[in-house]
């Protein structure tokens, strides 16, 4: 059984930084590609990063390209998402998830192939 929860949400000004943890349960986590997703009110969840399973190969939506970071701990089970430089605009609830097929050979960014998420964690910066 895969479950994932995120920490790391809160309050901060326009220029500041938060990082984001998802922590993971369950077996192979190594086999996992795993993306951040946010959801502002009124609009729809959207791709905000994801990394490969293997690590080395990560995607970005537009908007964060140059400030927001993914990484992953195998070891540790953890995937992060560093956030830079933020903007009211990335005020959202930011999700973690899993892809629904371990070890997918192409990087996915929509929704529809992410198969476990966490409850969300509420990022608001205030301008």
């Amino acid at each position: 059984q895969v479950q994932v929860a995120e920490s790391g949400g809160g309050l901060v000004q326009a220029g500041g930084s938060l990082r984001l943890s998802c922590a993971f349960s369950g077996r192979a986590f190594s086999s996992y590609t795993m993306g951040w997703f946010r959801q502002a009110p009124g609009k729809e969840r959207e791709f905000v990063a994801a990394i490969k399973w293997g690590g080395g190969t990560t995607s970005y939506t537009e908007s964060v390209k140059g400030r927001f970071t993914i990484s992953r701990d195998n070891a540790g089970n953890t995937v992060y998402l560093q956030m830079n430089s933020l903007k009211p605009e990335d005020t959202a609830v930011y999700y973690c998830a899993v892809d629904s097929r371990p070890g997918r050979p192409v990087l996915g960014v929509r929704k529809e192939g992410y198969g476990y998420w966490g409850q969300g964690t509420q990022v608001t910066v205030s301008s």
